[in-house]
């Protein structure tokens, strides 16, 4: 039997907040994110990008991490090779883990050749591809959080980012630490993650992008 505190209204409310931030910082919109950031932050990185090339190239970055894992996901779920689109179960996430993996491996491959945007971004996708793979193995023993290995890397790279640039970012690096806890704190609170799922989580998306950082850096 449910418990009646679940259905307070302030209950309401936090689960309703915790569901509208999981959805804001989902994993798929976190390159687009660090993007954005590099563009408002560090726009002398992309010399030679106005207008509608810098835009194009914000629209690319969303199309191949977010747009096409999310429609991979979606027909997934009409095809019925899963129960929904939130990927519940661990069985339900193996596919696509593979599917992130490949765009993210893609645009590592495609930011090598590319001298018009941030160095940055080369590791940046090296590690979220690491991280997508060490997240598919540990899949087999345990459901890792995927919002947590996202914030863990973005909050990772953001710092990495400001050493990087010698860059005094304290108001951006704040708000990293405050979106990662917020996040952590709101998939504890709708989600059936325990606290291992979201600590592994973390650490995987901070170690990677440290290790990807000092690889290729």
């Amino acid at each position: 039997m449910e418990n009646p505190i679940r259905r307070t209204p302030v209950n309401r409310f936090f689960t309703a907040l915790a569901q509208v931030v999981s959805c804001v910082f989902h994993p798929l919109f976190l390159p687009t994110y660090f993007f954005l950031y590099l563009v408002l932050r560090y726009p002398f990185e992309f010399a030679g990008l106005f207008g509608w090339q810098l835009n194009l190239r914000i629209f690319g970055v969303f199309w191949m991490t977010a747009f096409f894992p999310a429609f991979a996901v979606f027909l997934l779920w009409r095809l019925k090779f899963s129960n929904g689109i939130q990927l519940k179960t661990q069985k339900e996430r193996i596919i696509p883990y593979v599917i992130t993996m490949f765009f993210y491996w893609w645009m590592y491959y495609l930011s090598r050749n590319f001298t018009d945007q941030p160095a940055m971004l080369k590791p940046f996708y090296l590690g979220i591809f690491m991280a997508s793979a060490i997240g598919l193995v540990l899949n087999n023993f345990f459901k890792v959080s995927l919002h947590a290995m996202g914030m863990g890397g973005l909050l990772t790279v953001v710092f990495l980012t400001a050493y990087q640039y010698a860059f005094a970012d304290g108001w951006v690096l704040t708000l990293a630490v405050f979106a990662t806890a917020l996040v952590v704190l709101a998939r504890q609170w709708v989600s059936d993650h325990t606290d291992k799922d979201l600590i592994v989580g973390l650490l995987v998306g901070s170690l990677t992008q440290g290790l990807a950082w000092w690889v290729v850096g």
